[in-house]
């Protein structure tokens, strides 16, 4: 897959598909920024009727902002603690239709999609019923629990002939659209390395959730909650704070490498590694997490029909004191990208012949190829003000799919190539050995 700067120029003025960039609003030497933008438009008049299961912080999200597209309609609730039933009440009106047992959600006709934002151990059996019961699904990342139920969940869902997405936001962004137009012109030559970080220093983000002073087994179904897992007596931080305990969740890996797993294979079009290894270690959170809050991951990716070889590194930090930041950068052989979902710096190398010690070597008959490497001109892409957001798009591409009969960003395949390497990340940590993976048939080797 050559590449070249030519090809690069060619058609850097082209916008993928929903992708618009505006005029520049400045050009130097040094740096050009160009506007990205997103034309919306609403596909047809269908009311879409959705059941919400998990009314959690990633639940409410998802709900708040798939309440902004115009023809939705949420009404029935689904959550294991009550307090969440009532303030879903709250938000949606007294006359929703609330339960502490999804089935009975599933059982309801007037719902034509739900949303899954469970801990990450229910997302499988939830989907698998919901697929079933005939309901398109909207279900949040990593999309299994472990990598021996991705098959299953594709499987289902091939058979179901509904609509599945799930809930790596980046992939619906104007960042992602735009790298993955402009690596496939050619801006930065031929990929060779990637990398990302993801950086926090809170209580909250470090998944120290509040626990409700009324938390009991009076007001959480601890029985249901722990049924496909192991029996343990009601614990409340294991309810609240699932994403520290490996029974319920799937670590920084799942929770957050799977985000730059995502937008990666997005802008790569790659099917993902073939070699996964992992080191880190709990440094600061020691609160009973059994997962750690400093975490490396290196991956080997293979030269495919979809890009050359290449090497991913990625970070995630809880007690970073500097930053809270996230980024994506790639970097190939004529420049790099720094991605996120809102914006895109293309950083291309410039080289000149006019060096002074070139010169003089030159006239002594030395070296006579020497260049002089100048900082890299930039090229910036960035959203428009007023960009409604990647989370906003991504739930408006399921809805366009549901009301059209189209596809979706992230089907289960895809979201699965996502996941699987983050998931093995945590085996190759806790296992303390490199993990062979086979991208294209999606199993371990």
């Amino acid at each position: 897959m050559k590449k070249n700067r030519r090809l690069f120029v060619k058609k850097l003025g082209l916008a993928g598909a929903g992708v618009a960039a505006g005029t520049s609003l400045f050009a130097q030497e040094k740096q050009t920024i160009n506007i990205l933008k997103r034309p919306y438009h609403r596909v047809s008049s269908d009311v879409i009727n959705y059941g919400w299961i998990g009314a959690g912080g990633m639940g409410n999200a998802n709900i708040n902002t798939l309440l902004k597209h115009e023809g939705v309609k949420v009404t029935a609730v689904c959550d294991l603690y009550q307090g969440r039933l009532n303030d879903a009440k709250k938000l949606l009106g007294d006359d929703i239709f609330t339960t502490m047992d999804y089935k009975e959600l599933l059982k309801r006709k007037d719902i034509d999609a739900v949303v899954i934002a469970t801990p990450d151990h229910w997302h499988l059996p939830i989907s698998m019923d919901a697929l079933k019961a005939g309901k398109h699904v909207y279900c949040e990342k990593p999309v299994v629990h472990s990598v021996d139920q991705g098959l299953k969940l594709i499987d289902a869902w091939k058979k179901s002939g509904k609509i599945y997405m799930v809930g790596s936001q980046g992939m619906s962004s104007l960042g992602n659209e735009k790298a993955r137009e402009l690596l496939e012109a050619g801006a930065i030559g031929d990929i060779n390395y990637a990398e990302g970080f993801w950086a926090r220093h809170s209580p909250t983000g470090a998944w120290q959730y509040p626990i409700p002073a009324d938390a009991s087994e009076k007001t959480v179904d601890w029985k249901k909650f722990i049924s496909n897992t192991t029996e343990r007596p009601f614990d409340p931080m294991r309810f609240f704070r699932w994403r520290n305990y490996l029974d319920y969740g799937t670590g920084m890996s799942g929770d957050l490498f799977v985000h730059l797993f995502s937008s990666l294979h997005f802008v790569t079009n790659s099917l993902g590694p073939n070699e996964v290894s992992a080191t880190g270690g709990l440094r600061y959170w020691k609160d009973g997490r059994e997962v750690p809050d400093v975490l490396l991951g290196m991956f080997q990716y293979p030269d495919s029909e979809q890009h050359p070889g290449f090497n991913l590194s990625l970070r995630c930090n809880f007690v970073d004191g500097t930053s809270g930041s996230t980024y994506l950068k790639i970097v190939g052989s004529e420049g790099s990208m720094d991605i996120t979902w809102n914006d895109v710096t293309v950083k291309r190398a410039k080289i000149s012949d006019d060096d002074p010690y070139a010169k003089q070597n030159n006239a002594e008959g030395g070296m006579s190829d020497r260049k002089k490497i100048l900082p890299p001109r930039e090229i910036v892409y960035r959203a428009e003000e007023g960009y409604k957001g990647a989370h906003y798009d991504h739930h408006g591409n399921l809805l366009n799919a549901i009301r059209t009969g189209g596809t979706v960003a992230e089907d289960p395949i895809f979201a699965f190539r996502a996941a699987a390497p983050a998931l093995l990340c945590n085996d190759s940590y806790f296992q303390n050995k490199f993990i062979k993976w086979d991208p294209v048939n999606m199993k371990v080797l």
